[in-house]
C-alpha cells in the first residue's frame, strides 16, 4: 500500500526500528496507505539479548526482534524501501520527501522514527565486546544483567557521576573511569560517598575475548565484566530541522501528548524524542502517533455488505494466520 489514487500517501514513516515498524503495522490494520523508508541503522540491532522487552521472557536479540515486527508489518500489507530520506518539506498541503537517489514520495502526515547514535569509547574489539555483553549501552535496559557482577562506567566526570549512582542498584563493585581530564570535586565526592572509586583517563581500553580491560599510564590494569560508556548520542533530526521543529537542548525533538512536533502534521516517535530511550516507550509512542494520524485522515469507512441469509461474511485475514469459523445463522 504506497500511494492513494491521488498519488499521495496517507502517511510516511521515516525509520524502521521498533517504533517505526510499530506505527506501521498499526496503520496499515488501520487500511491506511503508508510506506516506511528505512537506511538500516536501527540502534536495536547492537542489542544481543534484551531481557526487558515486554512479551519475550527468555529475551530476544535486537536483530530478530526487528525482523519479526518487520514481518508483522508487511504481513498485514506495508511496504518497506531501503533508502535515505535526504530532504523533507511542505508543498502546499501535503509534505515532499527526496531519497537521497532522487526518490520522491507526497504524503499528508509523516513519522520521523529516525533515532539516535550512539558515541562509542575508544576500544579495541567493541563490536566483539558488545555482542559479548561485556559492553552495555544502556544501565535501564539491562542493568539487572550485571548484578553483583564488577562495573565499570566510562564518560566525561560530571556527567557520568549519576550513571555510576544508578548501577549501585546493582551492584556493590562500581568505578567511574574519566574519558576526560577534567577536575570536578562535587562529582568526585559523590561518587566516593557511595563507594565507587574515580580512575583518571586510561591509556588503552580493550575487549580480551571475556572482559573489557582498562590500562593506565601508570602501569596498572583493570579487568570489568561490564563497561558501560556514557559519552552521549547524536540525534537524526536533520529532516526535523529542515521543517523549523523545535528541538530540546541535546537536539533531541520535542512533541506533545500526541507526538505531534511543533510542526503541524509532523510526528516523532522513538529514541529521537526527548523522553526516555527503550523500546517499549518507542511502542508506547508509535501507537499513540498512529492512532492520532488516522482520526486527523478522512474517514476511511468500509462499504457496507448485506449478509445473505445461508452464508456467512467472511473477514480476510492476515498472511500466516487462521481465520476462525464463523457460524452459519441459525434457522427458526
Amino acid at each position: 500500500m504506497t500511494t492513494q489514487d491521488d498519488g499521495i500517501l496517507d502517511c510516511l514513516i521515516v525509520g524502521a526500528g521498533p517504533g517505526g515498524l510499530t506505527a506501521a503495522t498499526y496503520l496499515v490494520r488501520y487500511h491506511r496507505r503508508i510506506l516506511v523508508v528505512d537506511a538500516g541503522k536501527s540502534r536495536a540491532r547492537w542489542i544481543p539479548t534484551s531481557h526487558n522487552c515486554p512479551g519475550f521472557p527468555r529475551g530476544i536479540h535486537g536483530s530478530t526482534l526487528l525482523q519479526q515486527q518487520r514481518e508483522q508489518a508487511v504481513g498485514y500489507g506495508a511496504d518497506i524501501e531501503d533508502g535515505c530520506i535526504a530532504q523533507l518539506r511542505r508543498d502546499g498541503d501535503v509534505f515532499e520527501a527526496i531519497a537521497a537517489d532522487g526518490r520522491r514520495w507526497r504524503t499528508r502526515y509523516v513519522i520521523l522514527a529516525t533515532g539516535i547514535v550512539d558515541v562509542m569509547p575508544p576500544l579495541d574489539g567493541l563490536e566483539e565486546g558488545i555482542a559479548a555483553g561485556a559492553v552495555r549501552l544502556c544501565p535501564v535496559c539491562d542493568g539487572y544483567e550485571a548484578s553483583d557482577c564488577r562495573v565499570a562506567v566510562y564518560g566525561p566526570l560530571e556527567s557520568t557521576v549519576g550513571h555510576a549512582l544508578f548501577l549501585r542498584t546493582f551492584s556493590d563493585d562500581v568505578t567511574l573511569i574519566a574519558s576526560d581530564d577534567v577536575e570536578a570535586a562535587a562529582a568526585v565526592e559523590d561518587a566516593k560517598t557511595a563507594g565507587i572509586d574515580v580512575l583518571p583517563t586510561p591509556a588503552h581500553l580493550a575487549f580480551d575475548g571475556g572482559k573489557t580491560v582498562a590500562q593506565f599510564d601508570d602501569g596498572r590494569e583493570q579487568r570489568y565484566d561490564t563497561l558501560y560508556p556514557t559519552l552521549g548520542s547524536t540525534p537524526n533530526n536533520d529532516l526535523a530541522l529542515q521543517l523549523g521543529a523545535e528541538l530540546d537542548e541535546c537536539g533531541e525533538i520535542v512533541v506533545g501528548e500526541d507526538q505531534q512536533t511543533s510542526v503541524d502534521g509532523v510526528y516523532a516517535v522513538g529514541d529521537v524524542v526527548s523522553a526516555l530511550n527503550q523500546i517499549a516507550v518507542a511502542v508506547g509512542h508509535a501507537a499513540i502517533a498512529a492512532t492520532k494520524i488516522h482520526n486527523r485522515l478522512p474517514r476511511n469507512w468500509r462499504e457496507r455488505r448485506e449478509l445473505q441469509p445461508e452464508t456467512a461474511q467472511e473477514l480476510p485475514s492476515p498472511p500466516g494466520t487462521v481465520a476462525a469459523a464463523v457460524p452459519k445463522p441459525q434457522r427458526d
